[in-house]
């Protein structure tokens, strides 16, 4: 990597570092093990069909159940999560990553009972760029519960806010 390419990949860093996102904890299971990942990189698709993208890295291990096309859910945290997200963000690994929280399953899928939304997805496609896959999510199902307080992540820190409504 040339000196020009090693100062643009830092320059990307601290300009996404002021690129505000709301945390979600992806959740999935396979082959029998439930796994959940904290992520930023989700974003809305479109609205016919609903949908939305979820950007899970290649070396994530929930990223061969996402490739395996499983249904997931994207669970969206409220600023008193901010510990599960740690948890989820690589704390912990495996079946810990459930060991506090109000986990709950709905067809085979783990989901967060009180988590802003909980957005239910089919795994509707995929492309692959360096070193993530992007996967496409089909909504098949939203729960919603309580106020909008949403975990953002920005300057590589968690802040919460809180939006009058």
């Amino acid at each position: 990597m040339s000196i020009e390419v090693n100062e643009l990949v830092a320059d990307t860093r601290a300009a996404m570092r002021r690129l505000a996102k709301s945390v979600v904890i992806l959740t999935t299971s396979h082959q029998g093990q439930r796994l959940a990942m904290a992520a930023t990189a989700v974003d809305s698709l479109s609205m016919e069909p609903p949908s939305l993208l979820a950007c899970v890295n290649r070396s994530a291990s929930i990223f061969a159940a996402f490739q395996a096309k499983l249904p997931f859910c994207v669970n969206i945290l409220a600023r008193n999560h901010e510990a599960l997200a740690q948890r989820c963000g690589g704390q912990v690994k495996g079946e810990a990553r459930f060991a506090e929280g109000d986990w709950r399953e709905r067809q085979g899928i783990p989901y967060l009972g009180d988590a802003q939304a909980n957005i239910f997805c089919a795994n509707d496609g995929e492309f692959y760029y360096g070193t993530h896959g992007v996967f496409v999510g089909r909504v098949t199902d939203v729960a919603l519960f309580g106020s909008i307080e949403p975990l953002i992540y920005a300057d590589a820190r968690y802040v919460g806010a809180h939006l009058a409504m």
